[in-house]
């Protein structure tokens, strides 16, 4: 009996093989996935990457970089970044709760017009993403009492002029605390005009594609923009208390959200931007050690940076380029530009202005367009802010100029 089975499950076996063989070895193409194409890809693209990086630095002392680097950057920049985020978050939380934000709005109403060419009630917008984040602008887009506002079009390009003033105020507070007041406040001025770009051609690229979108919204028949609220109940006291602890809970969510930024992507980008240790030009391991990949290259071609953004050093390019992914994990970079003395107001207000302005918009532009059914406009949108935010760079430093000479 034992050998009727063990010859059964055999020719099982025996069939198996010859099925695997014939599909392995006779049709290859067939058998071979996209999946398995684009997994030797990655290996071949990350063990070439830390490859080459392990070579120069040696095995050892690249993995203790590596580390060290996200461990300095987590105790001394991230929760430096989060409580400057739980404060802001509670003052932004009480600038809404007791109408401040709606006097701003009021004030900047007349200007969005002639500038944006939205209606007045986008200065809500633009007010409540600065005191907060970019997708804060998609909440308002997807209420009624906010939308039937706009047309289309306008609509649409909300997700480009809402993204210009994400997380503005942490911004600002972060500079400012860092002693360069001055340049980050030209930083704004320069991020407004990167908005006003962005926004212009975000329009005009959407009806040029799309000029049926030159229509109101669908919800244009209702809505009351004095119903869009954000008052609670309660006395007094109970107001301004609750409103401080949830925006200082709303500032610890973005205080966490920005921790995998900056310790993933502002240590990769140190470990290309900085070279071994200064005093000994040995690498020992130490946190913000590496191979100057990002430096040589813009160093090559420096005098593009420096006439367009005032850049003394190639190492400042990987400020903005950081801050396409995430401006949080850019501003991680800045305290070591400052321990390397490579930095000025200059750099801080264009710094200020295309953080501010670009605020990560290539991992939010998807979302936020998606939210909103206009997943067709993605790389438009993209188009448009990557031209605003190098505007935005280009104004704050030849306002900065300006503001020296005066």
């Amino acid at each position: 009996m034992n050998s009727i089975f063990h010859h059964e499950k055999t020719t099982d076996y025996s069939k198996w093989a010859e099925r695997l063989f014939e599909k392995v070895f006779k049709n290859p193409l067939k058998f071979t996935s996209k999946r398995s194409v684009e997994a030797v890809l990655f290996l071949v693209v990350f063990l070439g990457f830390f490859g080459l990086m392990a070579y120069k630095m040696t095995l050892p002392h690249m993995l203790n970089t590596f580390m060290q680097t996200a461990y300095h950057l987590l105790l001394e920049t991230v929760f430096y970044i989060m409580a400057i985020c739980v404060l802001m978050g509670a003052i932004g939380k009480l600038l809404v709760e007791f109408g401040v934000v709606r006097l701003l709005e009021n004030i900047l109403r007349p200007l969005m017009k002639p500038l944006y060419n939205l209606p007045g009630v986008a200065a809500l917008g633009a007010i409540l993403t600065f005191l907060s984040d970019n997708p804060a602008i998609i909440s308002l887009a997807q209420d009624r009492n906010f939308s039937h506002y706009f047309k289309k079009y306008q609509l649409v390009s909300l997700t480009n002029f809402g993204t210009a003033f994400g997380m503005g105020i942490m911004v600002l507070a972060f500079m400012t605390g860092l002693g360069f007041g001055r340049g980050a406040l030209v930083g704004i001025v320069g991020a407004v005009i990167g908005s006003i770009v962005s926004t212009r051609l975000m329009q005009r690229f959407t009806l040029k594609a799309y000029p049926e979108l030159d229509a109101p919204v669908a919800s244009a028949s209702a809505g009351d923009e004095q119903k869009i609220t954000f008052k609670s109940e309660g006395s007094l006291f109970q107001r301004f208390l609750n409103s401080l602890l949830d925006g200082g809970k709303d500032g610890v969510g973005i205080g966490f959200a920005i921790i995998p930024g900056v310790l993933c992507i502002s240590t990769l980008v140190m470990m290309l931007t900085f070279g071994p240790d200064p005093a000994t030009h040995l690498y020992t391991g130490a946190a913000y050690e590496g191979v100057p990949v990002i430096t040589w290259l813009a160093d090559k071609v420096n005098f593009v940076f420096y006439w367009l953004f005032g850049f003394e050093s190639g190492a400042l390019v990987s400020f903005p380029i950081t801050a396409l992914g995430a401006v949080g994990a850019a501003l991680g970079l800045v305290p070591r530009f400052i321990a390397e003395g490579i930095i000025n107001d200059n750099a801080i207000a264009v710094f200020t202005a295309m953080g501010m302005c670009w605020s990560g918009y290539l991992s939010t532009h998807t979302a936020m367009l998606d939210a909103l059914g206009y997943r067709k406009l993605i790389g438009k949108a993209i188009g448009a802010h990557t031209i605003g935010g190098l505007c935005a760079g280009i104004a704050a430093h030849w306002l900065w100029v300006l503001f020296s000479l005066i």
